[in-house]
């Protein structure tokens, strides 16, 4: 130990006792202690220039002259702070603790130190002003489902433009690649599968919907929609079940596979209705289900409203069997449509006659589906608004050959002005987001007025048409149905008052 620090420790202890010295410890701080112990015993002055400063604080503060004066100038917001040489430096310690651009400035595990961006929320059509945070799970989340409601594919993920869209948008996005992406759809249909689980558990009744169609690929699917009211009576609607059925798509396999499912999601006791078309291999379902149901005692209302037929397929058959009695005028119509639309130079020679003529209207030419009748109406509606380019367009192409005559016009006329009630109904029965129930009654009977008014027309091909549809109507709807009196029963606009009239 050098005679200067052994002087220096001589003086300490006698100018100050063991508890003095924690004392001045804890009010000044170690630069100030330095100083004040060094006038006692080092010899060295606070003043001197060339005395390193050993604060902390000197790093994030600037030594200026203000009017003469010497002041501490803060780095982060310029706030100058009375200091003077050899002077304590709490003071610029307490404002470095409160000065916000210092902490702004700097990480800090505060984070509600750091300001917050802004964004809209929008839940339910309202925008709602919220704060944003970037969190990636959340990302992860809201892109697998863009993916299953939008159906792309999952190698869209990796694509170069799509990755630098995303980078683009927030550069913290972390890239992912298919199969990460397929196994978080995965993940959310599991979860979601669970919570209808769990939704389904306090259902008292559900009513079913299914239906089976074959692709074109030839495999044959089926798919089981439940109708439930939640909690809260707010009509819900989820698919559950969606598989290929394998053939022969017999009734005994529709049951089974509908059985299998009911048994699955732990339903089996609580459906009160099914809804199918008016396929014979449906029927045979509906009883091998009705004889389950019974044998378990879980058949509601002895099995009265188990089996609804479908409104709108009926409707379909009916309005299928009355167009049978024009096949030949639908079928030069289709023909011509379909030529037209084949080659873009015949659509082309055909638009250019149209602007010609200068016909004021919005509708294009439209093909329908055989097996779907309103869609033969739409077509028959688009081809009247063009009645008179056929005939020119038909002068122009030798080639041709199914122009329809005056007569057949004529009788497109009349078919597409007595389907147009057709064409409401059947908009009122494939509402989804509503009820239908307690409409069907009123809709069907608004039917039956049509085809009663129709019958006595004095042109053949109309008393023709409505008979080969009342014979339809009558072998469906000429009892009325149970549960299309209840739904009409329970709509207060209707009440008793529309059973009683009708």
């Amino acid at each position: 130990m050098s005679d200067g620090q052994h002087e220096f420790d001589q003086h300490a202890s006698t100018a100050y006792s063991a508890n003095e010295l924690v004392e001045l410890e804890n009010i000044i701080d170690k630069d100030d202690a330095m100083d004040e112990m060094e006038k006692m015993g080092t010899g060295q002055s606070s003043d001197d220039p060339n005395r390193r400063k050993r604060s902390e604080v000197w790093t994030e503060f600037d030594i200026v002259t203000v009017d003469g004066n010497t002041k501490a100038k803060c780095n982060y917001c310029s706030a100058k702070l009375v200091w003077k040489k050899g002077g304590a430096t709490t003071h610029l310690k307490r404002h470095l603790n409160a000065c916000m651009p210092r902490k702004l400035s700097k990480p800090s595990e505060d984070k509600d130190l750091k300001q917050s961006l802004l964004s809209f929320d929008v839940t339910q059509g309202h925008a709602m002003l919220a704060t944003y945070k970037y969190d990636k799970d959340k990302i992860r989340e809201i892109l697998a489902k863009m993916f299953i409601v939008h159906e792309y594919p999952f190698r869209m993920v990796e694509h170069q433009f799509f990755v630098l869209f995303c980078k683009a948008l927030n550069p913290k996005f972390e890239l992912i690649k298919r199969v990460t992406l397929r196994n978080d759809c995965m993940k959310m249909f599991a979860i979601e599968k669970q919570k209808l689980r769990s939704m389904l558990r306090n259902v008292d009744r559900i009513s079913l919907t299914t239906d089976l169609w074959t692709s074109n690929q030839t495999i044959g699917y089926i798919c089981i929609t439940g109708h439930f009211l939640d909690s809260e009576w707010k009509l819900q609607k989820r698919i559950l079940n969606f598989c290929s059925l394998a053939p022969p798509h017999t009734g005994i396999a529709i049951a089974d596979c509908i059985l299998q499912c009911l048994t699955e999601w732990e339903i089996e006791d609580k459906v009160s209705t099914i809804t199918l078309d008016n396929a014979s291999s449906n029927d045979t379902a509906v009883k091998v289900l009705r004889d389950n149901f019974a044998i378990k005692g879980k058949l509601y209302f002895s099995g009265k409203i188990f089996h609804i037929r479908c409104c709108a397929h009926v409707l379909n058959l009916m309005v299928q069997d009355g167009l049978a009695e024009i096949r030949d005028v639908i079928e030069n119509i289709r023909e011509s449509v379909k030529y037209l639309k084949m080659s873009p130079s015949r659509l082309h020679k055909f638009t250019e006659i149209v602007k010609q003529l200068k016909l004021s209207t919005s509708k294009i030419l439209q093909l329908d589906v055989p097996t779907r009748w309103n869609s033969t109406y739409e077509m028959l509606e688009s081809a009247l608004e063009f009645k008179p380019v056929f005939p020119m367009y038909k002068e122009r192409d030798s080639n041709y050959k199914w122009l329809p005559s005056e007569e057949d016009w004529i009788r497109a006329t009349e078919v597409s002005k007595f389907l147009e009630i057709f064409n409401e109904v059947t908009e009122v029965f494939s509402g989804r987001q509503y009820p239908t129930s307690n409409l069907f009654l009123n809709e069907i009977w608004r039917v039956k007025e049509k085809l009663n008014d129709m019958s006595f027309d004095t042109r053949d091909f109309v008393v023709r048409m409505t008979r080969r549809m009342n014979e339809k109507f009558e072998k469906y709807w000429g009892d009325c149905n149970l549960l299309m009196a209840i739904g009409a029963v329970l709509d207060p606009r209707y009440k008793m008052q529309l059973i009683m009239d009708k």
